[in-house]
């Protein structure tokens, strides 16, 4: 299967040590060689960068391993194709507008009969089953009261709506507006919140440490979710089987089971 990666943080922050972990397990240290991409959010604006090259030996991946690009919000993807070809128009994070916001998506898993979930407002551009999931849950956002979009009630009235997809398989999935990250854990979903006091961190997947201490102040707060834990000497919150946690500025402000 694929894998995730986002961040949420309340001040901007480059996602390139994360990111370099990530980076080995598409193609090197993982199997998930069909393509890659990353969304970065500034503000309301959005950026992203796909690749269906793997990203272990991707040069577009290598300049984003090393150029610090500074974000509130981040979304990344590394895939292993089960459902459409190895296309650019099948490379994740996909991306759609909805209310005058940037809608950022990645999803890890495989849905069955997911050509019956009726798309009304979006059309997917591609042939995969997520950007399909991706773009019903948005039509049925849509139908949603706008003004809640900033509250717990908003999480309450969307999980679901991400239980219907995780009945058709595999929905694990990472989603954001650019203010908030949204994690539902189908099978396989970790996160962290790194504060002070800052500590030092180990990457799994390269032979790369980093010291927070020297790289932020003590006002900082970072979360940092993925499909498995990017470090081996700090301890990982592991989610639960249909479980929805909402980030804003890096902080936990919503636990749906």
């Amino acid at each position: 299967m694929c894998e995730l990666m986002g961040m949420s943080a309340n001040v901007p922050t480059d996602i390139c040590f994360s990111f370099s972990g990530l980076l080995e397990r598409g193609g090197r240290t993982g199997p998930h060689k069909d393509g890659w991409g990353i969304g970065f959010y500034e503000g309301k604006g959005f950026r992203s960068f796909i690749d269906p090259l793997p990203c272990c030996n991707s040069e577009l991946a290598g300049l984003i391993k090393n150029y610090p690009i500074k974000s509130h919000t981040v979304i990344s993807h590394i895939r292993q194709a089960n459902s459409g070809g190895i296309k650019l128009e099948n490379t994740h994070p996909f991306s759609r507008e909805l209310w005058g916001q940037h809608w950022c998506y990645a999803h890890n898993g495989q849905l069955k009969g997911f050509e019956q979930l009726a798309c009304d407002v979006y059309t997917p551009v591609g042939e995969t089953d997520s950007e399909h999931a991706f773009c019903w849950l948005l039509s049925q956002i849509s139908l949603l009261d706008q003004e809640e979009t900033s509250k717990c009630d908003f999480a309450y009235k969307m999980k679901p709506k991400l239980d219907h997809l995780r009945s058709l398989g595999v929905f694990n999935m990472l989603m954001s507006d650019s203010t908030y990250l949204y994690a539902y854990c189908s099978t396989k979903l970790s996160w962290i919140t790194r504060k002070a006091p800052f500590g030092e961190a180990n990457l799994k997947d390269v032979d790369l440490q980093v010291n927070f201490v020297n790289e932020t102040t003590l006002s900082d707060v970072v979360t940092v979710v993925a499909t498995e834990p990017l470090t081996h000497n700090e301890e990982w919150n592991t989610m639960s089987e249909g479980e929805l946690v909402v980030f804003r500025n890096g902080s936990l402000i919503c636990r749906v089971t």
